[in-house]
């Protein structure tokens, strides 16, 4: 069920939007904005996502739980309704900025009006430059991606093609002087194109939520982390018993653990992204 939608007075506005070139003469508010003693990160990414795009996005979330961090998204369909979705399992507060008004009728997505329903009962909120009854348009997308930008100290991609919005928002990054993250993906996948070019321009690349702490300056706490056995496939729980004695090189896994060769080095690349094991001087040691 819908809240209430308020018009913010200047005073309430996220200081940091203040800074940018062009920031938003009014703003709309459902929900409550987190102090700004929270680290805010705009997490955004493709609509259409692979399963390698889900599951880092949802791993890498997933590891800041307990920090004072605010994930920060468009509401879209694809890698920011996961974002929002895994902040929301990971109780970490989350913003959604969509490119429409916020009143339910005209919403966009409309299929995500149950996700924004859940991010403000959760304490997060949804946040718009445009009158609560403003249909999205195609100028919309945009300027709202400006308002991520500009309210984010740092921006994360997760898969983004060579031409799509979700650069936009990292030039605008890049243009605001925040933070660019990225996710490295398959030199194979058109949805890696972006984020690996990203990389080769000078984005941090990250490939765990250690690694993703590390660049927003946050400490891990000691064991504020551990491993969940639940959580991983049978021939994970493998690799992780074997290196649980040593370090191996890539040949001695694949002999011991007696998985395929030809799925092996997916599982290995997989684990790496959650953040469970790291390939250092040629051998593969457990990170959990």
């Amino acid at each position: 069920m819908q809240g209430q939608i308020r018009k913010l007075n200047k005073e309430e506005f996220p200081a940091s939007l203040f800074e940018i070139p062009q920031p938003p003469k009014e703003l709309y508010l459902e929900g409550v904005l987190p102090d700004e003693e929270f680290i805010f990160l705009t997490v955004v990414g493709s609509r259409k996502f692979s399963t390698y795009g889900k599951e880092a996005c949802e791993k890498i979330i997933a590891g800041l739980r307990g920090e004072k961090v605010v994930i920060v998204s468009g509401l879209a369909l694809g890698i920011d309704s996961i974002a929002h979705k895994a902040a929301l399992q990971a109780g970490i507060t989350t913003i959604g900025v969509p490119g429409s008004g916020l009143d339910r009728k005209v919403l966009h997505p409309h299929s995500n009006k149950d996700l924004a329903d859940e991010i403000v009962r959760s304490g997060g909120a949804l946040l718009s430059e445009l009158p609560p009854l403003m249909p999205a348009g195609t100028h919309t997308f945009p300027a709202r991606n400006r308002i991520m930008a500009g309210m984010s100290r740092a921006i994360l991609v997760i898969e983004a093609q060579n031409k799509s919005g979700t650069l936009i928002t990292a030039r605008l990054a890049t243009e605001y002087n925040k933070d660019l993250f990225a996710v490295p993906g398959s030199i194979f996948s058109l949805n890696s194109n972006g984020t690996n070019r990203l990389i080769k321009q000078g984005a941090t690349p990250i490939s765990s939520s250690d690694d993703l702490l590390e660049a927003l300056s946050l400490a891990r706490k000691d064991g504020q982390q551990e491993l969940d056995l639940t959580t991983l496939s049978e021939n994970e729980i493998k690799v992780m018993k074997l290196l649980s004695v040593e370090a191996m090189t890539r040949d001695d896994l694949i002999r011991e653990s007696e998985i395929k060769t030809s799925e092996i080095n997916v599982v290995l690349s997989m684990m790496e992204i959650k953040g469970l094991i790291k390939e250092l001087g040629g051998k593969i040691q457990r990170e959990l």
